[in-house]
């Protein structure tokens, strides 16, 4: 025990100082602790991972082109026949042949199309001659067969609203979305499901893909990385917060059947359909996951 003369000593001060200013700190801070409110002392929010597949119909027709491509194509298009050279069909058919009357009739034809119609002037023949070469060409194509119609662009899928079909929109991508019931609504999303446990993510989004749509389709996973996230916002403060990850898949063949109680319907739908179904919280989640063409 230290006595009253040594405490009056400037070294006994300095330690009696040191030993306050440490007791200082973590008086402070208990104090701190214990005037926490009860909310900062809550636990963390329980986070529920999900995958989910947006399968895809590609393109099955070329989509028109714009009016600056249709001209930027008949511009190469004149420019090629300024500059090549003459084809040399006396080399090619026997002189006077149908053969060589054809080719002279469709290159006449093609000349007006890249340059107009008043660029090639019609050869002064007999108009009997004429009409019989006419004939004779249409008969040598309908035995080759050329001349066929070709099948027309709109599919009746697209006249009747069959937006179950996978021949509708050809020229669009189209993506498979599900009608299923949660918590009482009926809402639109992308084929979904949970993961079991030592299950990869793509594993997981192939199984749910499945069991929600059953095995009559040829799908083809693309890659194993997600290509989107969606963070979906919980309804209460006891719900769970769930993170859903976006595989991309690709259909081969067959069709999506409604499997299970909670699947109701389904529709191959472009982009801007998709945007009128789903939820705007949903939207902005995969909007830019889906192509505008």
């Amino acid at each position: 025990m230290l006595s009253r003369t040594a405490l009056k000593s400037p070294n006994a001060r300095a330690v009696s100082l040191r030993r306050a200013f440490a007791t200082e700190p973590a008086t402070s801070t208990s104090k701190a602790v214990s005037e926490l409110p009860p909310q900062s002392r809550l636990k963390k929010r329980r986070t529920v991972i999900a995958t989910s597949v947006i399968l895809n119909r590609s393109p099955i027709l070329t989509r028109t082109p714009t009016l600056f491509e249709q001209a930027f194509y008949a511009y190469q298009a004149r420019i090629r026949r300024a500059l090549h050279n003459p084809f040399p069909y006396d080399f090619y058919f026997k002189q006077g042949s149908l053969l060589e009357t054809r080719f002279n009739m469709e290159e006449r034809k093609r000349e007006r199309q890249a340059f107009g119609p008043n660029f090639v002037s019609e050869d002064v023949v007999d108009p009997e001659k004429a009409a019989a070469d006419k004939a004779a060409v249409e008969q040598l194509a309908l035995q080759e067969g050329e001349g066929e119609e070709l099948m027309p662009r709109k599919h009746a899928a697209d006249l009747s609203d069959d937006f179950k079909s996978l021949d509708r929109r050809g020229k669009r991508n189209l993506y498979l979305l599900l009608q299923v019931e949660e918590d009482g609504n009926s809402v639109w999303r992308f084929p979904e499901g949970g993961i079991e446990q030592d299950d990869f993510l793509h594993q997981a989004a192939q199984k749910d893909l499945h069991a929600e749509c059953g095995s009559h389709m040829d799908t083809w996973m693309v890659g194993r990385s997600p290509i989107g996230v969606y963070k979906r916002s919980p309804k209460s403060t006891a719900e769970a917060e769930q993170i859903v990850f976006f595989f991309k898949g690709q259909i081969m063949a067959g069709q999506a059947q409604t499997y299970g109680e909670l699947v109701k319907d389904f529709a191959w739908l472009t982009k801007e359909e998709i945007e009128k179904h789903v939820e705007k919280d949903y939207w902005d989640g995969v909007k830019d996951i889906l192509s505008d063409h």
